[in-house]
């Protein structure tokens, strides 16, 4: 039986990947709420983009917590395929649930669909990644906490899906983002703590990579990423602010061309510079002087 280290770098990793879970989850948030309030094809490009965030967000808290995974006796390698399809299962299944909730017609039924979806999916995500580990030995869980871990997982995630369809507030958002990341990263160490190593004798050689050879890159890059759109979000305004704008650019418009003269009771422009009162502006007849000397404006 080989001994588990969860906290091989202390609580630099347990607070890191939060830090991660926690911003996924409120990116994912704010480009829900700019989906449900456009509709069309931006609608479906903001919840892309909060699938996007919020599944990246769960991954990214998933394998920075394992670099502060050891176990005594054996090197930790990682598969590359299947690191990568348990990246695209925690994208996926985010986005379906997302789809489900805000496109269903009965609310409860499409969150309770949504979260039991989601939640089966990242529970997925999370035991594919752990498939991906390469060790001399191998890897067995405790039926009844890979359960819970499922259950934890699930819960969370109708938390997360209602939240994003709910919550409009900004403080309020916040706050349900660091609840989400508390509820991710609890159910990834449940899950965890469902491990038991049986260490083989063998010494053969380890296919795959090292956690600094491709993990941590990749871990890198979709930080980057849920740092570079959440600046955007912040940045771009929200359909609220565009509809303003539009008005006051209108308003400003309106003003630009001066009084209305065909209102009620007002006296039609004449088009030969004649003053509403049959005067020219210069005191002149807008035909110029009569060469014959007579008065035209008599």
């Amino acid at each position: 039986m080989g001994t588990l280290n969860h906290f091989s770098f202390g609580w630099l990793t347990p607070v890191l990947s939060y830090a991660m879970a926690c911003a996924g989850a409120a990116l994912g948030l704010r480009c829900t709420l700019r989906g449900l309030a456009a509709t069309g094809t931006t609608r479906r490009n903001w919840l892309l983009t909060a699938a996007a965030a919020i599944g990246s967000g769960i991954w990214t808290m998933h394998f920075v917590a394992m670099f502060g995974f050891a176990v005594d006796g054996t090197e930790l390698r990682y598969s590359v395929p299947l690191t990568v399809v348990s990246l695209l299962v925690a994208v996926l299944v985010t986005g379906l649930g997302l789809t489900v909730v805000c496109y269903g017609r009965h609310r409860g039924l499409a969150l309770l669909g949504g979260g039991v979806t989601t939640g089966v999916g990242v529970a997925a995500m999370h035991y594919l990644g752990m498939a991906a580990v390469r060790m001399h030995g191998g890897l067995r869980y405790d039926a009844g906490t890979v359960a819970l871990s499922v259950l934890v997982a699930v819960g969370a995630a109708t938390a997360a899906l209602w939240a994003a369809v709910t919550i409009r507030n900004v403080y309020a958002a916040a706050a349900a983002s660091l609840g989400m990341g508390l509820a991710v990263s609890c159910m990834h160490y449940i899950g965890m703590a469902a491990v038991h190593v049986q260490l083989d004798p063998a010494r053969t050689d380890l296919d795959g990579v090292s956690p600094m050879e491709f993990v941590f890159p990749l871990a890198v890059g979709l930080g980057s990423f849920l740092f570079l759109a959440s600046a955007f979000v912040a940045l771009s305004p929200t359909a609220q602010e565009r509809a303003g704008d539009l008005a006051a650019g209108e308003l400003a418009g309106e003003e630009a061309a001066g009084p209305e003269t065909d209102l009620p009771g007002a006296a039609p422009a004449d088009p030969h510079g004649l003053d509403p009162y049959g005067q020219h502006p210069y005191g002149q007849h807008p035909y110029g002087p009569d060469p014959y000397g007579h008065d035209r404006a008599a």
